[in-house]
């Protein structure tokens, strides 16, 4: 889904590329002399896009001497830096009670694994600060969703998803009691659009397979943020390629390559693949994901998808031009739901 919100400021070429450096964990901060007006439509934009705690960390790292002087941007980074600490704080408490949680699925004897934001964070990114989240996520079997809810509710949560559409999705949502901001959601499956079900699948069996001996892979990592970005939701903000430029750079072997691509086939996610690892490597200009992106050989649907996903799209999604990127993102659903699965993905 979109982020509601006012149409954020315009950016220039050369400023959408300022902003990719800034949400880039890996690149140091640019040394430009930016304008009071710019670094705000920077830090809004940055804020949409999920990556402003990245620009923060480095803004801090080159010290307030090197910003402009002005008193209405240094009120606004006051503001930003006291909710980037407020959300730090949520995230650590989350993952409390993402622990307790596991604990009792654990004495229950049901095998789950806490996929995306803190274990992205643990394990793709050198700040883990830069990758807070907003929610745990838990996957388990289908077959002991049922067991898996009664741990979560004992463990002081209430439902806050309509039951019997939570079981159709594979996606429950639960919410504290005591504190309705701390959300865990539940998963059967992590492709929650049943129409795009029948051809792409990752599920806690799926996910075991792509590990191995191991526990959370960096095939895994990049399986679960490649379906995060195009599956779960639609390129909605950067956020979701940076998971995903994060999660090519920890593949540092042919070893994990090859399990990628192996994770690709067997769950049928090898449009999703090619797409995003497209999508970032322009973005970023990173080489590594789209050499990765080139091994999948192109049929209709990626040669249509990739002239719907472009820079532009993600840049731009609450621009002047979200209406045309929504459009494109809208089509990129619909290809993803009709695309055949190929004949060697499970």
């Amino acid at each position: 889904m979109d982020l509601p919100g006012l149409t954020l400021p315009s950016l220039t070429s050369a400023e959408e590329r300022l902003l990719l450096r800034f949400a880039d964990p890996e690149v140091v901060a640019a040394e430009d002399n930016l304008s009071a007006k710019i670094l705000s439509a920077l830090l809004d934009n940055a804020e949409f896009h999920g990556v402003l705690p990245i620009m923060l960390r480095k803004l801090r790292e080159r010290g307030d001497s090197h910003l402009p002087g002005d008193s209405g941007l240094q009120a606004r980074l006051d503001d930003l830096r006291q909710k980037a600490t407020i959300a730090t704080g949520q995230s650590m408490l989350l993952q409390y009670h993402g622990d307790r949680i596991m604990k009792g699925m654990a004495a229950e004897g049901i095998p789950a694994r806490i996929v995306k934001g803190p274990v992205f964070a643990r394990n793709l990114y050198r700040n883990v600060s830069d990758r807070p989240f907003t929610d745990i996520d838990i996957i388990v079997d289908p077959a002991d969703l049922a067991r898996a809810n009664r741990v979560i509710a004992e463990c002081g949560f209430e439902l806050g998803s309509d039951e019997a559409e939570s079981y159709r999705l594979q996606e429950f949502k639960w919410l504290e009691k005591d504190n309705s901001s701390l959300l865990v959601e539940l998963h059967g499956d992590l492709v929650h659009d049943t129409g795009m079900r029948r051809r792409l699948s990752l599920g806690f069996r799926e996910l075991g397979i792509i590990d191995g001996e191991a526990t959370d892979t960096p095939a895994a990592l990049l399986t679960i943020a490649i379906v995060h970005a195009a599956g779960g939701h639609k390129f909605h903000r950067l956020q979701l390629c940076v998971d995903v430029l994060q999660g090519v750079r920890a593949l540092q072997s042919a070893e994990s390559e090859t399990r990628l691509l192996e994770a690709a086939r067997m769950t049928g996610i090898e449009l999703e693949l090619a797409i995003v690892l497209n999508v970032t490597g322009r973005l970023f200009g990173e080489p590594h994901a789209l050499e990765l992106a080139a091994r999948i050989k192109p049929d209709l649907s990626i040669w249509l998808a990739k002239r719907l996903i472009t820079t532009n799209t993600l840049l731009r999604v609450n621009s002047r031009e979200k209406i045309g990127s929504r459009l494109r993102r809208d089509a990129f659903r619909w290809i993803q739901r009709l695309a055949k699965a190929r004949p060697h993905a499970a």
